[in-house]
C-alpha cells in the first residue's frame, strides 16, 4: 500500500466519521457573486449542429495575432450557465460537504437571483448586492474569465452597514467556526469589510473554546498594485495578532505574487518548490496557516502546538477535465471540510484535492458520501 493510497483511505474513513458524529461545523463564505457563462471558443463549423472547438489557448492567441490590423470574428458557444463567484462555488462545495453554511454576498438584491437556487436550497444566503456576470471561456489547457462587474468595484463594508447592519453580521460570525473570505482581487471594496471584521466584528465575539479560523483566498492579484497587495497581506497579519487563526489560500501563480509582496527569494521550480514556498510565506507573515494548490497537488504549512507542519499530496489530476471552473474553490471547499472534520493536514490536503478532482470529472461537487467514495479509490495522476 503506497502513502498515498493509505493518506487516501485514511481520509475518507476521516469524512465518514464526521458525518457519522453529525457533522456541524459552521462555516461563513462571502462576498462575491456571478453568474458564469461557460463557453467554448468555435474553430472550425460544419453544420448547424456540428463544429469543433479551439483545443488551446495559444490558438486562440494566434489567431487574435494573426487578426491585428485586419478584423476577425470568434464564435462563443455557451455549453453551460450556473452559479459562480468563487465564493458561492465554495459556499456550495462546502454545504455539498454537510458543513453549515452561511453565504453573504453579491448573489442578487434584495433576493437571491435563481441562477443560485441550488446555493439557497443547501446553505442560508444573505443577498448583499446583486451579481457580476462572467464569460469563461474554457479550453484544454485552462481558462479565460471576462467579467462584467463595475458595479461591485465599490462594494465594502458600506453595503453590510446599510443592508444587513454590524449588528446582524457580527452575529452570523459570532456562531461560525471558520469565515471564509474570497475575492478580494475583483472587489477592492471588500478590504474595507476585512477592517470592519477587525476594527468592530471581531473584539466583540468574547470568549470562545477554539479561535475562529479566517480562511482568505486572494483570487489571482495581478492586476492590483504590489502596494495594495503588501496592504491586505498586512490586515491579515493584524487579525492573526489579535484575533483569529489565519489561513492564506493560493494557488501557484498567487503563491508567486504573495512572495514577491513579502519579499521572499524567487525560486526557479516554483511547482517542485511548493511545500518550500508554504514554509516560507507562512513564516514570513506569521499566520497560522499557508496551502499552495497548482493542478497537479497541493502542499500546506501551519503552526501545531509549539512546531510547525508541512504537508504535501499528489491530486488526482486529468488532462482533460469536464469542467475546470470553480477547480480551485472546489479545492478550498474540500481543505477547509478536512480541516473542520478534524483530519490531519495532509488528509486535509487529500479532500481538497479529492474535491477539485471529483468536480473536474463531474462538472458538480461531491456530497460527502460521494467525496469519502472518491478518496478510497482515488485516481492516480495522469501524466502531462
Amino acid at each position: 500500500m503506497s502513502d498515498r493510497k493509505a493518506i487516501a483511505e485514511a481520509t475518507a474513513a476521516g469524512l465518514r466519521g464526521y458525518a457519522e458524529r453529525g457533522a456541524g461545523a459552521r462555516a461563513v463564505v462571502g462576498f462575491d457573486g456571478f453568474i458564469d457563462s461557460i463557453i467554448r471558443v468555435v474553430d472550425r463549423r460544419y453544420d448547424a449542429t456540428r463544429f469543433d472547438t479551439m483545443p488551446t489557448m495559444d490558438v486562440l492567441g494566434s489567431r487574435i495575432v494573426a487578426a491585428a490590423g485586419k478584423s476577425a470574428n470568434f464564435e462563443f458557444v455557451t455549453t453551460l450557465q450556473k452559479l459562480g463567484g468563487n465564493g458561492p462555488i465554495m459556499a456550495n462545495a462546502m454545504a455539498a460537504g454537510e458543513i453549515d453554511v452561511t453565504y453573504l454576498g453579491a448573489v442578487g438584491y434584495p433576493n437571491p437571483d435563481p441562477i443560485f437556487g441550488e446555493l439557497v436550497e443547501r446553505a442560508k444566503v444573505i443577498p448583499l448586492a446583486e451579481a457580476g456576470k462572467t464569460d469563461a471561456l474554457e479550453f484544454d489547457d485552462g481558462k479565460l474569465m471576462l467579467g462584467k462587474y463595475a458595479h461591485l468595484l465599490t462594494f465594502g463594508a458600506e453595503q453590510v452597514r446599510e443592508t444587513i447592519g454590524v449588528g446582524r453580521f457580527a452575529e452570523v460570525v459570532s456562531r461560525a467556526d471558520l469565515v471564509a473570505m474570497i475575492n478580494w482581487t475583483m472587489m477592492p471594496g471588500t478590504q474595507t469589510i476585512w477592517e470592519l471584521m477587525a476594527d468592530e466584528v471581531l473584539p466583540e465575539l468574547g470568549a470562545r473554546k477554539k479561535r475562529l479560523v479566517l480562511f482568505f483566498d486572494l483570487c489571482d492579484p495581478a492586476k492590483r498594485t504590489l502596494e495594495d497587495l503588501q496592504g491586505a497581506l498586512e490586515i491579515m497579519k493584524r487579525m492573526q495578532e489579535q484575533h483569529a487563526d489565519v489561513i492564506l489560500g493560493m494557488n501557484l501563480a498567487e503563491s508567486g505574487f504573495v512572495s514577491k509582496a513579502l519579499g521572499l527569494i524567487e525560486v526557479s521550480d516554483a511547482e517542485g518548490s511548493i511545500e518550500a514556498t508554504a514554509v516560507a510565506i507562512r513564516e514570513s507573515m506569521g499566520i497560522h496557516a499557508t496551502v499552495v494548490h497548482p493542478r497537479s497537488g497541493a502542499a500546506a504549512c501551519r503552526v501545531q502546538g509549539e512546531g510547525i507542519e508541512t504537508a504535501r499530496f499528489s491530486g488526482p489530476f486529468v488532462k482533460q477535465p469536464k469542467l475546470s471552473t470553480g477547480a480551485g474553490d472546489n479545492f478550498n471547499a474540500g481543505f477547509c471540510l478536512g480541516l473542520l472534520a478534524g483530519l490531519s493536514l495532509e488528509q486535509s490536503l487529500c479532500a481538497g484535492t479529492g474535491t477539485s478532482g471529483f468536480y473536474v470529472r463531474n462538472a458538480k461537487s461531491p456530497t460527502l458520501a460521494e467525496l469519502a467514495r472518491f478518496c478510497d479509490e482515488l485516481p492516480a495522476p495522469e501524466g502531462g
